[in-house]
Formats: structure tokens, sequence, C-alpha cells
């Protein structure tokens, strides 16, 4: 029994090195991320801005997405982390794509307006799709 335990355990190492990767590269998107886009996606969630919400949480997924099939199909940690960093300014692109389509979706965003957050969202959920699609080749 305890060799079970043991053999269970003994890939625990990993998975906290890219679990514990993943983290630290999903907070620096945050950062990153809330710093590019024109508006304040937290300020805004705070006052209860349902188009902000549904804007940055699918900027998160679409970056989560890619991130989650970097650390499927990586080598080694290094190799996640690039790809991880791959994932972060494909979505930063999808943003300013965004933008080229809806030059004022920022300020949509801060008035509320859904269509604007579904928008954004739907965007950088497709890009993260075709992002995570695109390392398993």
């Amino acid at each position: 029994m305890a060799e079970r335990i043991a053999d269970y355990l003994s890939g625990l190492p990993a998975f906290l090195a890219f679990f514990g990767t993943a983290a630290v590269l999903t907070i620096l998107f945050v950062l990153i991320y809330t710093r590019v886009t024109k508006h304040n996606e937290l300020a805004l969630i705070k006052q209860n801005v349902s188009a902000a919400a549904i804007a940055f949480a699918g900027s998160l997924i679409g970056f989560a997405l890619p991130l989650a099939s970097a650390i499927d199909n990586s080598a080694d940690l290094l190799d996640m982390i690039l790809w991880g960093f791959v994932a972060l300014i494909v979505q930063l692109v999808a943003y300013v794509v965004v933008r080229l389509f809806m030059p004022r979706v920022s300020e949509r965003i801060e008035a509320g307006e859904m269509a604007a957050g579904v928008w954004l969202a739907g965007a950088s959920v497709a890009a993260g799709i075709l992002n995570a699609a695109s390392m398993t080749t």
C-alpha cells in the first residue's frame, strides 16, 4: 500500500512545478492585460458592470485554454513558459483586433453595454481555442 501511495506521489513535484508556474503566468497575464486595455476591468467588476466581467472572463478563458494545451504538450517547464507567453501575446492581439472592428469597445464596456463585453469575450475565447489547437501540431 505504501508503495502505491509513493508511486502516486512521485508525480507531485512535476504537478506543483507546472501548476505553480501556470498560476504565476496567469497572474502575469492579468497584470499585463489589465494595463493594456483602456478600461479598468477589476474596478468595473467591483462596480458590478456585467459587460466588463464577461469580457474579462472571456480573455482569461482565452488565455487558460492554450496554457493548458502548453502544459499538456510541452517537453519541459521552459517550453511551457515560452508557449504561455505566446498565449499572452495572442490575447493582447485579440483585444487590438477587436478594437479595430469596434474602436470604442472599452468605452462601451465601461458604459455596461453587454454587446461589447460579449463580443470581446467571444473573440478572446475564439483566439484562445485556435491558439490551443495550434500548439498541438
